[in-house]
């Protein structure tokens, strides 16, 4: 029985999508060339795509003859909606009589799908090569059969992958059924004892279940598309359409996303090392070069540290009545794996300090300078209490006279009415119990590091400086405002060269010029924007749901199980608030409101709760440090410009990250509750790549509500500034002037402003003088500050930027940061940040040579904070990183081959 030309034609889809028909007569398939096969005993499904010629095999478990009625047969194809086959499964369904296996005794399959013809009386030649090929297909399926046996036996990959090959092809069809044929016997029990889940390549590579899907690990799907690439791994339709959209059918038949290196499945997500990060290689001369502008750029802060520590030998000396050269200083009784404080200002201390033989109280060498000069003071408890008003304040709708936030005026109008002891001639005793010290003992000067140890390497970086010709590769910038491929305009400052930023293609920073072109813009404290930086990537799923997936089957994770509850930040409150982690990511794709259509907005920030992302995380760090551009300062493990990288092993590394920020957002400025990262100022230099974006639309009922109730809001503003006295300039009684504003960008995510390091002064006389305006925990005004950019409390909305540039004639720098785009900013540059859709960020911090000085100054001015301050801490430790960045340059330069080093001496 044959089929005719009309036939086939109909069985050829257009558009190069996957064309599918059931076969029964081989010879007219034979003769295009679409089959050249064994099929008995299952039913074989003819996959051709238009476009690349190629034919493919869908094969499906052999059905037991049984009666169905038509009612199961179709719940039962229901249930798999996902399979293409679906239209040719239902016909089948329907008309589809029962199969009758003699096909030796002259019975033969019905063919409801194609036109035949119905002479059944002749027995011609035709018939008898059918049935010849019948039976060559019967005993090329029981070869399969065998082979599937094979596999589950089989440990090589050679083997594995040469078994496989000739038992399927790049599409798998098994559909489930109440009896199987001997291949679904051999695999069926392999699924009820499980699979093991040591890492993905046992799945690859040791097969033990027949055709499973690489992702879900089941067997039981009714389709699995092949890789062609290595004609090993399969992907069911189902779990490529969740957890793969941005990949066609066709995508993954040319190359999985095993072979692609961004497959998300739990074994693969949980593998280390498996994509290399570094995105080029360093010569040995490019090393030296880097390792000599190293040193160069850290040596002043060496010779200014040890010249410090220096002068206060030469007290001790004094007090002793020795030489210098001839005080012993005791050791101080420390470990590597601890920080060393000071007790009075938090600082971090890296080797000489003064400290109690009685109490160990320690003291660091800056406050025992200030208590000498007499510019000591005791730092009182910041005490700032924002009372809870309730609903109806926060959203403007209680304007009755609040109760300030209430602070205590007292404890930092306190100065130290105890006096420290400070002898004659420089010695200081312990402070007394209400400092918490003893007040018996003389602090005794103790050190860390072996007592000539600074000393002998700021020598030996001298030496090696003084023994090298260095000329300085620096470029001429010539960035310009013309040059939109290059720059990118941020802010309209008049008589400035800097309104335009450096804004490089990712593919272009590999190149040596463009790290020197980095350089020069870095220096002068300005941020730089790189493009498409996850293009350089395999292209793992930065979906949350994907890394939350991660999270909860990391079996060798405690936080897996607190993995159901996530602690969010409510953005109108300020406030911390407990949220079931899939609710959570529900509003991240499809917006959350408040009782009165108010968008809620959340975020989760330095998320997954831990300082170990690499840990709990390990493809996706592999991918975000794979996605850095200019490696040389950014990658936190090898960079070497990177002076956090340099600390060694055994020392407790500051948490720089990465870390993971998750938040939602619209586009259209609330004024309160908006998606924000308050204005700060960050104490190392950080790079932020937007790696994923979803778009909430407000519906129309919520853009009424939220315009009713932004004009509840003034109408409480002005009634609070009112009973307070306090009378804030509208734009109209200012000439306000424009800005740059960028937040109508549809293709931008997150509305950046950065300041300029020369505009902080003004900035924080700006936010001294109108903090009253900006609201904080609970929506209440803010009434006292601490410290106006440290504080966290305040967002310059566009009507405040516009303010502040009328009245003190700054700007920040404006854009938005697009879909793959990384942000580099610069330490002491003063940035927030308004997220315009639903965000995840992946940041990291680092420390550049470029940048010690501010580093060291924001050191400082964290020492001068409230005792309880939330930034006081230092948590860098910049200046034992500088000491040992050096020390650790020298070694590696040492190691360079002979014909590229110098000699160190």
């Amino acid at each position: 029985m044959e089929l005719d030309d009309v036939s086939i034609e109909e069985s050829i889809l257009m558009s190069g999508s996957w064309i599918v028909r059931k076969k029964r007569s081989l010879k007219p398939f034979q003769s295009r060339g679409l089959f050249s096969g064994r099929s008995s005993g299952k039913e074989v499904v003819v996959v051709e795509e238009e476009q690349s010629g190629r034919s493919l095999r869908v094969y499906s478990r052999k059905q037991k003859k049984r009666k169905t009625s038509k009612v199961e047969e179709q719940c039962s194809e229901d249930d798999d909606d996902d399979c293409r086959l679906g239209e040719w499964m239902r016909r089948r369904s329907v008309k589809r009589k029962e199969v009758r296996p003699k096909v030796e005794s002259g019975e033969r399959f019905e063919d409801d799908d194609c036109r035949v013809s119905k002479r059944r009386s002749v027995v011609s030649r035709k018939k008898r090569d059918r049935r010849q090929v019948e039976i060559e297909e019967d005993e090329a399926w029981e070869e399969e059969v065998m082979l599937c046996v094979k596999i589950k036996s089989t440990s090589s990959r050679s083997r594995t992958r040469n078994l496989v090959s000739n038992s399927t092809e790049n599409v798998a069809d098994v559909s489930t059924s109440s009896s199987r044929s001997p291949a679904s016997d051999v695999s069926d029990p392999l699924l009820k004892n499980g699979i093991s889940n040591n890492d993905c390549t046992s799945v690859r590579q040791e097969p033990k279940v027949g055709p499973i899907c690489h992702q879900c690990l089941k067997g039981e799907r009714i389709t699995l598309l092949i890789c062609s690439e290595c004609g090993v791994t399969m992907y069911c339709l189902q779990c490529i359409r969740k957890w793969y959209p941005e990949l066609s059918e066709d995508n993954v038949v040319e190359k999985c996303p095993f072979c692609r290196n961004n497959c998300n499945c739990s074994n693969c997500l949980h593998l280390n090392g498996s994509i290399v990060t570094s995105k080029r290689e360093l010569s040995n001369s490019e090393r030296r070069h880097h390792l000599q502008y190293l040193i160069t750029l850290m040596l002043p802060f060496l010779n200014k540290l040890s010249k410090f520590q220096n002068q206060e030998i030469e007290i001790e000396a004094a007090v002793q009545g020795l030489l210098p050269s001839e005080v012993e200083i005791t050791k101080a009784i420390s470990y590597t794996d601890e920080r060393v404080y000071c007790d009075h200002c938090a600082t971090s201390i890296v080797d000489l300090h003064r400290s109690c033989p009685k109490c160990s109280f320690e003291l660091c060498l800056k406050c025992c300078q200030e208590i000498r000069k007499g510019t000591f003071s005791e730092r009182p408890e910041m005490k700032v209490d924002y009372a809870d008003k309730g609903y109806q304040y926060m959203h403007g709708l209680d304007a009755a006279e609040p109760s300030f936030s209430s602070t205590s005026e007292d404890e930092e109008a306190i100065q130290s009415n105890t006096k420290w002891s400070l002898g004659n001639n420089g010695s200081i005793t312990c402070p007394p119990k209400k400092l918490g010290g003893c007040g018996d003992c003389i602090l005794e000067l103790t050190r860390i590091l072996p007592q000539t140890w600074m000393s002998d390497l700021e020598h030996k970086a001298e030496t090696f400086l003084a023994s090298v010709n260095i000329s300085p590769r620096m470029l001429i910038c010539g960035c310009s405002p013309l040059d939109i491929e290059m720059t990118r305009k941020a802010a309209s400052r008049t008589k400035s060269s800097d309104n335009y930023l450096f804004c490089p293609k990712s593919l272009d920073v590999l190149k040596e010029e463009e790290l020197l072109h980095f350089q020069e813009h870095w220096a002068k404290g300005e941020p730089v924007i790189v493009r498409d930086a996850l293009d350089n990537t395999p292209g793992l799923s930065w979906e949350p749901m994907v890394m939350w997936r991660a999270l909860c089957e990391n079996v060798n994770s405690p936080a897996s199980s607190k993995m159901s509850q996530v602690q969010a930040i409510d953005c109108l409150a300020n406030c911390e608030v407990e949220i079931n982690t899939r609710h959570f990511f529900d509003g991240y794709s499809k917006g959350r409101t408040y009782e009165n259509y108010w968008p809620e907005m959340l975020k989760l920030k330095d998320w997954p709760p831990s300082d170990k992302f690499e840990d709990l995380l390990p493809r996706h760090c592999d991918e975000f440090i794979s996605a850095l551009p200019f490696q040389e300062y950014s990658d936190p493990r090898t960079g070497i410009l990177n002076i956090a990288a340099k600390l060694p092993e055994g020392l407790i590394k500051p948490d720089l990250g990465p870390k993971t920020y998750i938040a939602y957002g619209i586009p259209d400025e609330l004024g309160r509750g908006d998606s924000v990262t308050k204005l700060h100022c960050d104490m190392s230099d950080a790079v932020n790549i937007l790696t994923h974006t979803a778009e909430v639309t407000l519906s129309q009922e919520q853009i009424s509500a939220v315009k009713a109730l932004k004009q509840k809001h003034k109408e409480q503003n002005k009634f609070e500034e009112q009973s307070t006295g306090d009378r804030s300039e509208t734009e109209e009684e200012l000439n306000m002037p424009e800005i740059l504003s960028s937040e109508n960008d549809e293709s931008g995510s997150a509305l950046w402003d950065i300041f300029r390091r020369e505009d902080v002064p003004k900035l924080e006389e700006y936010l001294r003088k109108h903090c009253k305006e900006f609201r904080h925990t609970y929506c209440c005004p803010v009434t006292k500050v601490y410290h106006p950019i440290h504080d966290h409390t305040c967002y310059l909305t566009v009507e405040h930027k516009r303010k502040l540039k009328a009245e003190f004639g700054i700007e920040p720098w404006t854009f938005v940061q697009k879909l793959g785009e990384a942000v580099f900013i610069p330490a002491g540059c003063p940035h927030q940040v308004r997220n315009l859709k639903s965000c995840t960020k992946v940041a990291v911090d680092f420390v550049s040579p470029e940048n010690i000085h501010e580093c060291l100054r924001l050191t400082e001015e964290f020492r001068q904070l409230p005792k309880n301050h939330k930034a006081r801490e230092d948590k860098l430790e910049i200046k034992k990183m500088v000491i040992y960045a050096i020390e650790q340059a020298l070694k590696e330069l040492e190691t360079l081959p002979e014909e590229t080093r110098p000699m160190l001496h």
